[in-house]
């Protein structure tokens, strides 16, 4: 049998699967189909995939026709070929195909293997990737519910940064590349544009209160001319070439010339129907306004934490952990002598001078500190150990207006690529020092680069399981990060433990507002005043994750409850085994599967404590 699908040479994510979701929820993690010209399209040939004759190969087969699609994963994974100067198709029917890669593949495994008869590997590899399929499957009937542009998501601040942090210029062949890739941005964002503007046709847009920050986004690259971050960018990474100038100023030329005809019309263009919506968009913040709202948000909760928690019973884990926090925080507030409520602690850490950076350089400098620390303590805690290293890194100045709190990004498999942290210094008073060290644990070490840089590392995982993710899992790991460290003597300043418990509290605040939001039908309002009565944060930090709550229904959910459900087999493993309970072979379990649903992490826990029962 041989199946053919006619695609465009990408329709898989800008993002991919190379990064992940930072503490603050950039959007990393979820499939953002990269644009390019729709002519440019391509055969897959899936032919492999049907004849493959045991599962590993059927799985390799998989992800060779699905990087034939997505010449941005290619690059996200350190690869440069001939399609390294092309987007790919951003098209809704090259969406569609892929997703007829998707259960073509699924299909395939399930006719010609037996999950029951395979090696123990084998069949948590089918499991997974059956459900993979199936969280996709429920969700593509919404697929046009997503918002194209907004804060957090869209081409008017990820093709910079792709261009900016991906693409890699070696020698001219890399350059000829970017400028091709400056002038795939013009076709692309108009495939885009026109969607956008299919979607408002049919009520799919955003609260007017978003296009501001999309504008604002388009408008800095604009209105720097050609001193734009993609062109400054380029004609950085041609300086280093050891080239003759002449050819450096041909290059350079050539890049101007492709923005000038190509991305500058196309980002008018954007800037243009940005604007035009703005004046038509709703006010309502909730996705229960679209028709099938209830059944999406239903669908995106069961995605995010790989659970059938509904919404109401997520409300009221919100509830019941923000109250236990509060009261860890009152033990606190008695250790340093607060005199006063608990919101009044709250004002007092989020307004104070001292509880905050004058400069970025002092925060960074504190951030490499403490996880120069943490990395000292590792093998302590952790059998197995990332050999990528891992860099911190302000976001970029074009998008740090937008973007979130901090995030993290994968190294690429080949080493050429060191795992990175972005942290957003836009407004050093929405970065407490409070939180800088719970902040660190997360995004590097031993959150998310630790898991993310072993699993990347995993060479004999099947590749969807070395570069995929499960939300639940990743960010529960990350919020277990945060309380680690409290284990391992850390967070000896009681403001940073406090600072610990504020980020927590973050977490299980979201349960509450993202429900109340989408569920509930809260306005933004109401829930940006429940996290300034609950939460010491800033006002800025409270608005812009409400903000990030609203375009993004459901992500918000699975921090805590992938992090509870950790704890719980942790405690559960360690009265089972008593003194035969090792925190090193237990964190390796969770670790070395890779993603996985929590159903499944609590069944590889319970094998281990069988196995270690057994001797």
């Amino acid at each position: 049998m041989k199946a053919i699908w006619a695609v465009g040479a990408a329709s898989v994510a800008l993002a991919g699967c190379a990064t992940t979701q930072g503490i603050d929820g950039q959007a990393q993690a979820v499939p953002v189909a990269a644009p390019v010209a729709p002519e440019q399209t391509a055969s897959v040939d899936a032919s492999a995939i049907a004849e493959a004759e045991d599962i590993g190969a059927l799985f390799e087969a998989y992800d060779a026709a699905s990087l034939e699609l997505s010449p941005i994963s290619k690059a996200y994974r350190g690869i440069r070929d001939e399609d390294y100067g092309e987007w790919g198709d951003f098209s809704e029917a090259a969406d569609r195909q892929s997703f007829e890669l998707l259960q073509f593949t699924a299909e395939q495994m399930r006719g010609k293997f037996d999950v029951d008869a395979l090696p123990e590997q084998d069949a948590l590899s089918y499991r997974l990737f059956e459900a993979v399929e199936q969280r996709r499957a429920s969700l593509f009937p919404f697929r046009e519910y997503g918002y194209i542009f907004d804060q957090m998501n869209g081409a008017q601040s990820q093709l910079p940064a792709f261009l900016i942090n991906i693409h890699r210029i070696t020698n001219v062949s890399d350059a000829r590349a970017y400028i091709s890739r400056i002038e795939g941005i013009g076709p692309g964002i108009g495939e885009l544009v026109s969607q956008s503007r299919e979607r408002a046709g049919n009520g799919v847009m955003p609260p007017d209160w978003v296009y501001p920050y999309v504008i604002s986004d388009v408008e800095n690259l604009l209105s720097a001319g050609l001193d734009n971050a993609i062109l400054a960018d380029f004609a950085e990474k041609v300086g280093k070439l050891e080239i003759d100038d002449a050819a450096k100023s041909g290059l350079i030329a050539d890049s101007v010339a492709v923005w000038e005809t190509s991305a500058q019309p196309a980002y008018e263009g954007l800037l243009a129907e940005m604007k035009r919506q703005q004046a038509i968009a709703p006010t309502d913040d909730g996705v229960w306004r679209f028709p099938e709202g209830a059944a999406y948000y239903e669908a995106l909760l069961a995605n995010y934490t790989t659970t059938d928690l509904t919404a109401d019973q997520i409300h009221e884990l919100g509830l019941e952990n923000v109250a236990r926090i509060h009261g860890e925080m009152r033990a606190i507030m008695a250790q340093v002598g607060f005199e006063g409520s608990l919101q009044d602690f709250f004002q007092f850490t989020r307004n104070d001078d001292r509880f905050f950076y004058t400069t970025r350089e002092d925060y960074l400098a504190d951030a490499n500190a403490v996880l120069r620390k943490m990395e000292a303590r590792l093998p302590e805690y952790f059998g197995k150990l990332p050999k990528a290293p891992m860099v911190i890194k302000p976001v970029e100045a074009f998008r740090e207006k937008s973007a979130g709190k901090a995030f993290y990004q994968s190294p690429a498999p080949d080493g050429s690529r060191p795992g990175t942290y972005y942290v957003n210094l836009y407004n050093l008073r929405d970065m407490s020092k409070n939180e800088l060290e719970a902040l660190a644990y997360h995004e590097g070490s031993p959150g998310h680069h630790l898991q993310r840089a072993l699993q990347t590392e995993m060479g004999d995982l099947p590749p969807f399981r070395r570069f995929g993710g499960v939300t639940a899992y990743t960010e529960g790991w990350g919020l277990y990060s945060e309380e680690l460290p409290k284990e391992m003597g850390f967070y000896t300043d009681p403001y940073s433990d406090f600072g610990r418990l504020g980020m927590e509290l973050w977490r299980a605040a979201r349960l509450v507002v993202d429900t109340g939001l989408h569920h509930k039908r809260w306005t933004r309002e109401e829930a940006i005043e429940y996290l300034t009565v609950n939460t010491p944060n800033p006002d800025g930090d409270i608005r812009k994750a409400i903000e990030r709550y609203i375009v993004y229904p459901g992500q918000a959910t699975a921090y805590m409850i992938g992090k509870l459900k950790i704890m719980e087999v942790r405690e559960k493993a360690r009265e089972e085994l008593g003194d035969r309970f090792d925190i090193r072979a237990f964190h390796d379990v969770i670790l070395t599967s890779g993603p996985v649903p929590l159903s499944i992490m609590e069944e590889n826990v319970d094998a281990w404590v069988a196995s270690v029962k057994a001797g």
